[in-house]
């Protein structure tokens, strides 16, 4: 199982909302690029990367930062927030990004979804962000009727390389994971599924685990990292313990 840290980006800086809001925004390093390394040296080998003010735009808003963070860093970078059409998809990847994640384009656009995985295949990653068990889209401020299963089944024989699944209600509180609705979509898909929002601690990691879901291939871990509640060394070796990487 891989452990994804993220890196969320507004105006530049590191920050963690709470369940999506802008205005719950709280800056925990004001230089991404420090930031990158340091999950580096800890032992992580991939990054999450979002663009929270693109997501809002509809276009690439911390494009200095992220290049910032690639110039940092020789880990592998999935990158999501703002990216709707194949010229940012291409532009990204040429830059050195691994992955970008589709989210509302996953919704309002699936050709261009399907196109952007034949083009590239494996690099691209389906955002499956749900409100209340439903899609939210738009930086999470719109929400549609379609669930992340439904979503996740309209790209089956597409190639895309994982679906990201949120559980926004959770995200950035340190509740818990939904291992029950992230093991669910798992179960419900062919395609790997990664787990977000709400882990708080170890435990959160060690459900995912026991959970006994092959389909699941990782998690992405937020604010517990920043504020100390897991601690890097102990999270990689406990997934090291019982699922190797």
């Amino acid at each position: 199982m891989i452990l994804f840290p993220a890196i969320d980006l507004k105006d530049g800086r590191c920050v963690r909302l709470e369940r999506g809001a802008m205005e719950s925004a709280t800056v925990f390093n004001d230089d991404p690029a420090a930031q990158a390394l340091s999950f580096e040296r800890a032992g992580f080998e991939w990054l999450h990367c979002v663009d929270l003010d693109g997501a809002f735009a509809g276009r690439p808003a911390n494009a200095g930062a992220v290049r910032a963070i690639r110039a940092a860093t020789k880990l592998p970078i999935q990158l999501g927030g703002g990216i709707r059409d194949m010229a940012a998809i291409e532009g990204w990847l040429a830059a050195g990004i691994a992955r970008v994640i589709l989210g509302t384009a996953a919704l309002k656009n699936p050709a261009l979804v399907k196109d952007a995985a034949r083009a590239f295949p494996g690099r691209i990653v389906v955002g499956a962000d749900a409100k209340g068990g439903r899609i939210a889209t738009e930086g999470w401020a719109e929400t549609s009727d379609l669930t992340p299963a439904g979503l996740g089944r309209r790209f089956e024989d597409a190639g895309v390389s994982a679906i990201l699944f949120t559980d926004v209600d959770q995200d950035g509180l340190l509740g818990g994971v939904n291992v029950a609705a992230t093991a669910a979509l798992a179960r419900a898909v062919r395609i790997p599924v990664i787990a977000s929002g709400g882990v708080g601690g170890l435990k959160d990691i060690e459900a995912l685990l026991a959970a006994g879901e092959p389909n699941i291939q990782g998690v992405v871990i937020g604010r517990a990292l920043y504020d100390g509640r897991i601690d890097p060394a102990a999270a990689l070796n406990t997934v090291r313990r019982v699922r190797p990487c």
